[in-house]
């Protein structure tokens, strides 16, 4: 079993950034791929980007890609959400998520933290 904790967010002016953590305890955290999502009030819940087991590698959503930086410290059983040039629609609860390798599941979930850009 793996416990995700997410902190750092907060309210802050469109433009300005971000960085959200999301600590695990458990099993081996470098097992897991690790996520971000995130749901905005009255909408589904929507991906923003991936990281590998390894940090070697990541994805992103179009909406976020080239502002947001997903990283990763195996040493430290964290994962990062860096977020720049925050917009209005960037507002939501934010969650991060672990699936095992091999898994198409993400098994694992934070209880989310919250993110406000005011425009």
């Amino acid at each position: 079993q793996v416990e995700l904790v997410e902190s750092g967010g907060g309210l802050v002016q469109a433009g300005g950034s971000l960085r959200l953590s999301c600590a695990a305890s458990g099993r081996a955290f470098s097992n897991y791929v690790m996520a971000w999502f995130r749901q905005a009030p009255g909408k589904e819940r929507e991906f923003v980007g991936t990281i590998n087991r390894s940090g070697s590698t990541s994805y992103y959503a179009d909406s976020v890609k080239g502002r947001f930086t997903i990283s990763r410290d195996n040493a430290r059983n964290t994962v990062y959400l860096q977020m720049n040039s925050l917009k209005a629609e960037d507002t939501a609860v934010y969650y991060c998520a672990g699936r095992d390798f091999g898994s198409s599941e993400y098994a694992y979930w934070g209880q989310g933290t919250q993110v406000t850009v005011s425009s």
